[in-house]
Parts: structure tokens; C-alpha cells; sequence
């Protein structure tokens, strides 16, 4: 007779159950992407022209209309803006669909999740790893085209850009954990999602300078600023891929290196944390909700 303690039905070991569970979510990344792409035309080729799309309206706009691109009529702008542009938005790209996807992923799954039992973390995590799929043709065109631009970087600055897509990816995984749970006892959490979703672009660097930021809000309100993971782990990109194909004049922000990615790593494992606990906490009772 077995004299273990007994464990509320339901629940699994948290993020130790993606390990011991590395087929299924081979599979539920597989089956994600198949039924994405179940009779489109282009396939994954959407991938390419999504952000290609994104960044050509972006660009014309606010490199050309409004003068953030360096010109001879313009020399206040930003040299090579393009490149500029470009790394951020790949990076911004694969948090909003990496969060979106795995807020709505349990209930998406939910026929899933009724029928059988196996670790609930897969599917946030399934979109997640689905997100970065979608991530790797994108930061490769970035590559060829920070090349052509005489992209040199240094091993520092490689490191620092995979310290900011590990930031990015902690992030989206730990809100993906947090808001998929919650969304499935109140569905308005598609919606808080939504408009976070829609703020993430504009509150960090990605199509203006960090620059502009400390200027207009002084030094106190751009340390508030920092504070947000996804601003330093752009800021990593931009410090990886476009500042080597600049003249070297351009700034970083001060003590990126030094503070602001240690702190970032730290604000996103915390979110990490919380998100895995409320997961844990709700995830017994996934099945009769849905």
C-alpha cells in the first residue's frame, strides 16, 4: 500500500514537466505550425513578408516623412535607420506573438485539455518555441543585411544580444504562463493582452532613439523607463546589430552592459516566477472550467 502524500489532480511539477516532456512539445510545436499554415499558399514564407510589410510602412513614415533617417537634409537623424529599425522590430515581433499566442493557448487547447491528461506548461511553451521558428529567417535576413552595411561585431556584442533574447523569451514565457491561466477563468485577459500588446512597440525604443526618451523625460523618469525588460533587451539588438555598422560615434544608453541587463534578467525571471506560481495555483481545476 502506497503511503506517498497525495497531490491535488491536475496539477504537474511546473517548468520541470517541459523537460521530462520534450517529445510532446516537439509534437504540440509541430502540430501548432501545421494547422497555422493548413492550406495558406505561403506557408511559412510568412514569416518573411509579415515584418517585411511592417517594416516598410514603418520606415517610409518615420524614417522618411517624419526625419528619422540621417539625410543631408537631416543630419540629426539616425545613421543606417533601417538597420536600426529592423532589429528592433524583430525582436518586438517575436514577444508579441510569443505572449499572444500563449495567453490564448490553453483555451485554444481546451478540447485538448478536457479529453486527456499531460503537463498544462506545454502549451504556452509549445507557442512560444512556435514564436521563435517564426523568429529565426528574420533575424537572418537582419544578418545579410547588417553584412552588406560592413557589420562587424565584437563577441561582447553578440553576447549581449543573446542576453536580450533571453530576457525577451523569459518575459513572454512568464506573462504567457500568467495570463494563459487567468484567461481561462476570465476571458477579458485576451483583451488586457491585446493592449499590452499594442503598447509593447512604443514603449520601448524600437522605431525612435533611447535618446529622445532621457531628453524629453530627464534622468529620473528614463531610469523608470529602463526598468522594462523589453527596452533593454531591444537595446541589446540595437547594440549587436546596428551600432557596428555606424561609424562608432552613436551612444548606448549608460551602464547597459553594467546594470540595465542584469536588472532585466532579474525583472524577468521574477515574472517568470509569478507566472509559473499563478499557473500552478489555477491549473487544477483547467479542465472543469473550460
Amino acid at each position: 500500500m502506497s503511503t506517498g502524500a497525495l497531490e491535488t489532480p491536475g496539477r504537474g511539477a511546473g517548468l520541470a514537466d517541459i523537460f521530462r516532456s520534450r517529445f510532446l512539445l516537439k509534437l504540440l510545436v509541430s502540430k501548432e505550425l501545421k494547422v497555422r499554415y493548413r492550406g495558406s499558399v505561403l506557408g511559412l514564407l510568412w514569416s518573411y513578408v509579415k515584418p517585411g510589410v511592417q517594416f516598410v510602412v514603418f520606415y517610409i513614415a518615420l524614417g522618411v516623412f517624419l526625419g528619422l533617417e540621417e539625410s543631408d537634409r537631416n543630419p540629426d537623424g539616425l545613421p543606417n535607420y533601417a538597420i536600426y529599425l529592423f532589429s528592433g522590430i524583430v525582436l518586438i515581433n517575436f514577444f508579441t506573438e510569443a505572449l499572444g499566442n500563449a495567453s490564448r493557448s490553453i483555451v485554444g487547447n481546451g478540447g485538448l485539455i478536457k479529453k486527456i491528461y499531460l503537463p498544462r506548461q506545454l502549451f504556452p511553451m509549445a507557442s512560444v518555441w512556435v514564436s521563435g521558428v517564426h523568429f529565426v529567417p528574420q533575424i537572418v535576413i537582419l544578418v545579410v543585411a547588417c553584412l552588406f552595411n560592413g557589420w562587424r561585431p565584437s563577441l561582447l556584442q553578440l553576447a549581449a544580444a543573446a542576453a536580450g533574447f533571453i530576457i525577451v523569451t523569459l518575459l513572454a514565457t512568464g506573462l504567457g504562463l500568467l495570463f494563459g491561466a487567468v484567461n481561462v477563468y476570465f476571458r477579458d485577459a485576451e483583451n488586457l493582452v491585446d493592449m499590452l500588446l499594442m503598447i509593447a512597440t512604443w514603449a520601448s525604443p524600437v522605431l525612435y532613439s533611447w535618446i529622445m526618451v532621457r531628453d524629453k523625460l530627464g534622468e529620473t523618469y528614463f531610469n523608470i523607463y529602463q526598468l522594462n525588460p523589453i527596452t533593454v533587451g531591444v537595446e541589446t539588438f540595437h547594440y549587436a546589430f546596428w551600432l557596428p555598422t555606424t561609424d562608432g560615434a552613436e551612444a548606448i544608453p549608460p551602464h547597459l552592459l553594467s546594470v540595465w541587463i542584469p536588472v532585466a534578467l532579474a525583472i524577468s525571471a521574477a515574472v517568470l516566477l509569478l507566472g509559473q506560481l499563478v499557473f500552478r495555483r489555477l491549473e487544477g481545476r483547467f479542465a472543469q472550467e473550460l
